[in-house]
């Protein structure tokens, strides 16, 4: 679940503090150097939380459940062994999206429209290129994607398109709920919204891809997905649910 940009700032002006109180402890008991500028410190605090990630979700600070569990996963399958498996088809690659300029949570701005690109978050050059290098290496490594969905939010299905050319539908069941924090009760609705995708056995040699967001993935896994562009695997097993098997980041595709 979310944490509130006040909650990331106090975290990063506790770090600074601890940070300046070893630095005195270090040169004795007198006051501070005068080579501590302290009139820059709130805004270096500022530059760093903002331009960080953490509007989306929960990067930066302590560790939230999700982040934890996405921290301790470990792969079932890696290397030749995924991507032999990934090439027989019939799973589902859940892609966060690529990096954008700046993490924010823009679903809760009243001013963003679905619609309208300018008043969402944007793709970085960064976010630009690992999408189009993970598309590159589907196509080198020979991996079959049927189906590619995506969010209605043009940070997703400009990822879709610039990995792989196409997307086939744009799901509002991968859109944020237009909140900065969620209750217990709304995250069980995005975790019913988006289960019935994550559950969907692909048609036979292929394999599904959904590009979607963050809050939603850990909704219904309890995984947190970080980075931006980070991947899992998972394969369903026709009976509604699904085993988690792998995660990829962005440059790992071509390590295959």
């Amino acid at each position: 679940m979310q944490r509130t940009m006040s909650q990331r700032v106090k975290a990063v002006e506790l770090l600074l503090a601890v940070g300046l109180a070893a630095g005195i402890s270090a040169c004795g008991n007198g006051p501070a150097s005068n080579n501590v500028d302290t009139e820059t410190t709130p805004e270096t605090t500022a530059e760093v939380s903002e331009g960080g990630e953490g509007g989306e979700g929960g990067e930066g600070g302590d560790y939230s459940a999700g982040e934890q569990a996405n921290a301790d996963f470990k792969d079932k399958v890696s290397g030749a062994e995924l991507l032999s498996a990934l090439k027989a088809g019939g799973h589902i690659i859940y892609f966060r999206h690529a990096q954008t300029v700046k993490d924010y949570a823009d679903q809760a701005d009243p001013d963003m429209r679905l619609d309208d690109c300018e008043t969402q978050r944007k793709l970085s050059d960064v976010g630009t290129q690992q999408a189009k290098d993970i598309g590159a290496a589907f196509t080198e490594k020979e991996i079959p994607v049927g189906k590619v969905i995506a969010s209605e939010y043009c940070r997703a299905w400009q990822t879709a398109e610039l990995a792989f050319g196409r997307f086939d539908e744009k799901n509002p069941k991968l859109n944020f709920l237009p909140f900065e924090d969620y209750t217990d009760a709304q995250v069980k609705e995005m975790k019913a919204n988006v289960t019935p995708l994550l559950t969907a056995v692909p048609e036979d040699g292929v394999n599904t891809v959904i590009v979607g967001h963050d809050d939603i993935f850990e909704a219904a896994t309890g995984i947190y997905p970080d980075p931006q562009g980070l991947a899992y695997i998972l394969t369903p097993d026709g009976k509604g649910g699904f085993e988690l098997v792998a995660n990829v980041l962005p440059d790992e595709w071509a390590q295959l």
